[in-house]
């Protein structure tokens, strides 16, 4: 039976509540009297008195136990809850559908009539597979294999156009076939070819980082280059390229070099090698510090190796993050790939002084390989050759020298760690402060000759400059990495690509890949797919008359990874 107590020492936590807010605004007892009273802190009384004083609290006698008010919900509003779920709907989705219905449901009475109806809870979805992204943003689709009867009839706008006019020299090339000798991995979901056009595809539009893929999320022309419905992510191409372990990509390079040399891209008589340092500004870098030629100084970043066929210019091998105790044996490796791949085994190796050591300049010798490289000079030797006789004056055959007509003396030498005789031709008179001091175990060629080809190494630093600058070599610092070895496989691939199309270019045959990218691979286009073939549409240009006078039929017309597509060009 209830009495006093009831009021006075109350159990119910709304009760107590009441009864505390009652004190302290009739009766005027101090916050501190309450909350004893009561048994609650002085702060709480303070906080419920605010809360009242702003409609914030519920003082309602909560409904007994057992005798909860449902909704009655009719056969009708049961049916549409049924249906909507079937859909995916979540509970709360259900909800505001079912008040544009004219049905003022909660969500948990929703969720009540589901699990009475038998439906398990909707697994935990984000916002970006709901949909509901910020600002109603367009999510582009996972990228995927495509068939050409998918896309029949579609006109597809795609600022990545231009990448369509290297598709004639990559399946000259048989790329397909190389990619697949090289035996990279793939997935169940994209093949290794997808991938590796994906990123070189990237490579030839000169990207500066691969994270700036996701400015190409929605070009379904640019994913059509490599057999996609779009590029994929940029994370899943940095994924796939640590994929790859060393084995991989020099079965790739050489693959790739072997098909080249049928080709006759290479003139293999001279074979140019430097090193380069790719900056990485990363505070936790593994990375050994080496010298930066462009920075001028020594810094943290991936040493890297670069052969050039010093006739044509191409890059013919890469070798990455190597360390300085495996800097000296760089000229053997590639010897040893220069080998299996090149048919012609009396190549010229020219190098700098700091490139190797003299031991492995024997062993170079012994192998039968000539080579031209700078000894490493001190101030003694610089004041010997200042007494030796006789000089004799020489001309370079080169149109853009500056000083065509060195002096030099050239006598033999024997040095420390070289078992045997060198050639030592002593330069001057040209445009340096101090002599230069050439070596060589070449003991036939005229001096003209031998200075010539060495003045001519130039062209290696500005095919390493070139590729710095337009495919953006120095970029290790991007949030999104790609493995260095597979970057430089694919720049001297993309280097490859872009010499050829010069050549097929009057008048443009010299022009470096930044040219040849401004005036004729960038710009919008549209990818068009009727009847089976793939229809290049350009628009107006001042240099679009240079690309109708290619002979595009004497190059494949079809596209081996496209199904066999037919490949036309339309230059307006």
């Amino acid at each position: 039976m209830r009495d006093a107590t009831f009021f006075t020492r109350p159990v119910a936590d709304w009760q107590r509540r009441y009864e505390a807010l009652r004190s302290a605004f009739v009766e005027r007892q101090p916050d501190r009297v309450v909350a004893e009273r009561f048994g609650y802190s002085p702060g709480y009384v303070s906080l419920l008195k605010h809360k009242f004083r702003h409609g914030k609290i519920d003082l309602s006698e909560p409904v007994m136990e057992g005798r909860t008010k449902r909704h009655k919900i009719d056969t009708k509003a049961r049916q549409l809850i049924c249906d909507y779920r079937r859909k995916n709907l979540s509970a709360g989705e259900i909800t505001e559908l079912l008040s544009e219905d004219g049905y003022d449901l909660s969500v948990r009475t929703v969720e009540r009539v589901l699990a009475e109806e038998g439906f398990p809870k909707l697994a935990r979805r984000t916002r970006l597979k709901i949909g509901r992204t910020v600002k109603g943003a367009a999510v582009p689709e996972r990228a995927k294999q495509i068939s050409l009867a998918e896309l029949e009839g579609k006109t597809m706008p795609s600022a990545g156009a231009g990448v369509f006019l290297f598709a004639p020299f990559l399946a000259q090339l048989g790329f397909d076939k190389i990619v697949a000798e090289a035996e990279l991995p793939e997935n169940k979901y994209l093949s290794a070819l997808n991938y590796t056009l994906s990123i070189l595809a990237l490579k030839l539009l000169g990207e500066e980082r691969y994270a700036h893929v996701t400015d190409h999320s929605f070009d379904s022309g640019l994913g059509l280059f490599a057999g996609l419905n779009l590029l994929p992510k940029c994370t899943a191409l940095s994924t796939y390229s640590y994929s790859l372990d060393q084995e991989h990509i020099l079965r790739l390079q050489e693959a790739f070099v072997k098909k080249a040399l049928k080709l006759c891209f290479y003139e293999q008589s001279i074979v140019n090698l430097d090193f380069h340092t790719a900056p990485h500004f990363g505070d936790e870098s593994v990375l050994e510090e080496h010298w930066a030629g462009a920075r001028g100084k020594r810094m943290k970043g991936a040493f890297s190796l670069f052969a050039q066929d010093a006739g044509s210019k191409l890059i013919l091998y890469t070798a990455a993050d190597i360390k300085r105790s495996e800097s000296d044996r760089q000229v053997l490796d590639f010897l040893e790939y220069w080998q299996r791949v090149s048919r012609k085994k009396d190549a010229t190796f020219i190098f700098d002084s700091k490139f190797t050591s003299y031991a492995n300049l024997k062993e170079l010798d012994l192998q039968g390989v000539k080579f031209i490289t700078l000894r490493r000079r001190g101030q003694k030797l610089v004041e010997e050759a200042a007494k030796l006789e006789p000089w004799q004056k020489i001309r370079i055959e080169h149109d853009k020298r500056k000083y065509p007509n060195p002096m030099v003396h050239d006598s033999f030498v024997e040095l420390r760690g070289y078992d045997g005789t060198l050639r030592q031709v002593i330069l001057s008179g040209n445009g340096r402060e101090k002599p230069s001091f050439l070596i060589s175990n070449d003991f036939e060629s005229p001096v003209e000759l031998l200075v010539g080809n060495y003045a001519r190494r130039w062209r290696v630093e500005n095919s390493i400059a070139e590729a710095v600058k337009f495919f953006h070599l120095n970029a290790l610092s991007s949030p999104i990495l790609i493995k260095i070895h597979f970057d430089l496989a694919l720049t001297m691939i993309a280097d490859t690509l872009y010499y050829r199309l010069a050549q097929h270019l009057r008048h443009f045959e010299s022009c470096d890949a930044g040219k040849l990218f401004r005036h004729f691979v960038e710009g919008q286009g549209h990818v068009i797919v009727q009847d089976g073939r793939i229809i290049v549409n350009y628009p107006k240009r001042a240099h679009n008359p240079v690309l109708r006078a290619v002979k595009w039929d004497n190059l494949p017309t079809q596209i081996p990874w496209l199904e066999n597509a037919p490949l036309e060009f339309q230059f307006r």
